[in-house]
């Protein structure tokens, strides 16, 4: 097993079918769902900094955040940005702390294509990144959390909440008040 695929399973055992794309027999229309792929590459690039200071000369987190907008956008199949984000997760085999959450968060951002509740992997795994290096990790955890939250689209504003307060614990509490 890949070092990357070890990490907790954050994706429920029993999916919610507003998660699921009408397509498929869920919900989400494809509108949301880019929505969705947009606001998790948004918290994902907010601290892939934290990444490219301990490894400057990898792009592949940063090609994954771009991925998952390509995707968004209509610009790249799933296929390709679900590979670019398992490329991503690649590039944190050998890191720990936030430099390995921050490439966690750019990978995850990348497959929401490919499943809609990778979303949270993207916004958990960027605060885990921050909890990494916080001075005061229970304010900075808050603060991340907070800033991600008021970049969420009012359309999938209420989806996403919920999903958080669902999903929470499989997420390390990560989005507890």
């Amino acid at each position: 097993m890949r070092e990357w695929q070890s990490e907790t399973v954050i994706l429920p055992p029993v999916r919610d079918p507003r998660m699921i794309t009408i397509r498929r027999g869920g919900t989400l229309t494809d509108e949301h769902h880019s929505l969705l792929a947009l606001w998790a590459a948004d918290c994902a690039e907010h601290v892939l900094h934290l990444f490219e200071q301990e490894v400057p000369g990898d792009s592949r987190p940063r090609e994954a955040v771009e991925a998952a907008r390509a995707w968004a956008r209509g610009e790249l199949p799933m296929t390709r940005a679900r590979a670019l984000g398992g490329h991503a997760m690649g590039a944190a085999r050998h890191l720990r702390g936030a430099p390995r959450f921050a490439a966690y968060a750019a990978g995850q951002a990348a497959c929401v294509g490919h499943v809609a509740e990778h979303d949270l992997g993207a916004a958990a795994y960027a605060i885990r990144a921050v909890q990494a290096v916080a001075a005061n990790e229970e304010a900075d955890r808050l603060a991340e959390r907070d800033w991600q939250r008021a970049q969420l689209p009012d359309p999938v504003r209420a989806l996403v909440l919920d999903d958080q307060l669902r999903r929470d614990e499989l997420c390390w509490s990560v989005f507890r008040d």
